[in-house]
């Protein structure tokens, strides 16, 4: 009796959010039954972690191939090359043999958490139910592929990640003096006017200081561009803290506000690849806020990445007609689209955990 509502919601949610990711790769969830109040309690648990020795926080650091753990500012380099500044700890498994969390200086760490992670991974359910419903696939067809949601890496690759921003400014309520450099330019005067013009080698030195001084600041960002590995991404955030996204064909960085209590999902790569890139990967990044009332403030954030069991091949599902175009193909059309599909299938078969190590390796590459 209660999968009737259950289902109702499924198939009224399903054809939106297929038509959002579609469109735009990201959709944006309002009323998804999570708690705010269990999210803010979640933010304070990470707060007291990040305010904790260096030498313990380093005990629970994430180590070789496993995802699980606290990952320090600096060691994530998104994009190749920038340094992204943020706290993060990955939590891989709701099992109580799994990895290692901060129980002993921090009660109560473990308990919030799993009871947090647990409501997203029933969220995550209903909605790769409601993406096969928007996809006109078998009702349970994503959900079949994401059975091990949390029960381990050995599984599956799924991560409820807490992140922490801190602030770019210390906002110790004093004014400080900033003290430029004056620099003084000497010149023979060769005419009866005065020459109060820089020097061209003068302006070519300033000119090729600020395109320093820029490149610098771009090695250090808050979070690198890059595209979220698995099938989708359930993010929630308490300020708006500079998260922007590059919509689909589309070179512009486009920001993205803040609603309380607001889920945003976004597409990964596995699914641009399951539906032959007909929705694309969201590539998005979080930039260094310009305001600087907002640089002053922390900024926290919740990721839950959703990945399909590790052996799951991956691979582009031959979709029906009228969930991948608007119109009738040909039956020539259809011919090509299936060499077109087998061909491209051949180059991207592989599995879950085959794909999301390899881009691991990437990411924390030293």
């Amino acid at each position: 009796t209660e999968e009737c509502p259950i289902r109702s919601v499924v198939n009224r949610v399903g054809h939106q959010l297929h038509k959002a990711l579609s469109e735009k790769g990201i959709a944006l969830l309002v009323n998804h039954g999570i708690s705010e109040d269990k999210m803010k309690q979640v933010y304070g648990h990470l707060d007291d972690f990040c305010k904790l020795s260096d030498n313990t926080k380093e005990t629970y650091l994430r180590k070789g191939e496993t995802n699980h753990g606290y990952i320090k500012p600096g060691q994530e380099r998104f994009d190749g090359k920038s340094k992204d500044i943020r706290h993060t700890f990955n939590i891989c498994t709701l099992k109580p043999d799994g990895g290692p969390l901060p129980d002993e200086p921090l009660p109560g760490f473990r308990d919030h958490v799993s009871d947090l992670a647990t409501d997203f991974k029933r969220l995550s359910a209903l909605l790769l139910q409601a993406l096969a419903v928007g996809m006109e696939l078998p009702y349970g067809y994503f959900l079949e592929k994401h059975r091990h949601i949390l029960d381990g890496e050995g599984e599956n690759q799924s991560t409820f990640r807490l992140l922490y921003y801190p602030p770019l400014i210390e906002d110790d309520g004093k004014n400080e003096l900033l003290r430029g450099t004056c620099k003084y330019s000497q010149q023979r005067c060769t005419k009866d006017e005065i020459d109060l013009s820089l020097p061209e080698d003068y302006r070519a030195k300033v000119r090729e200081q600020q395109e320093q001084e820029e490149q610098e600041l771009q090695q250090i960002t808050r979070c690198g561009a890059h595209c979220d590995y698995g099938t989708f991404t359930l993010l929630a955030q308490d300020s708006e803290g500079g998260l922007e996204v590059k919509l689909p064909g589309t070179d512009r960085w486009k920001r993205v506000g803040h609603l309380p209590g607001a889920i945003l999902i976004n597409a990964g790569e596995l699914l641009s690849t399951w539906t032959g890139e007909k929705i694309s990967a969201l590539q998005h990044r979080v930039i260094i806020p310009q305001e600087e009332t907002i640089r002053t403030r922390g900024r926290h954030s919740l990721a839950f990445f959703v990945h399909p069991d590790n052996c799951i091949s991956i691979a582009p599902i031959d979709l029906p007609a009228s969930s991948s175009s608007n119109s009738l193909d040909s039956d020539e059309k259809k011919t090509k689209g299936r060499k077109k599909s087998f061909k491209t299938a051949k180059s991207k078969i592989y599995n879950a955990y085959q794909h999301v190590q390899r881009r691991f390796k990437e990411t924390y590459a030293s």
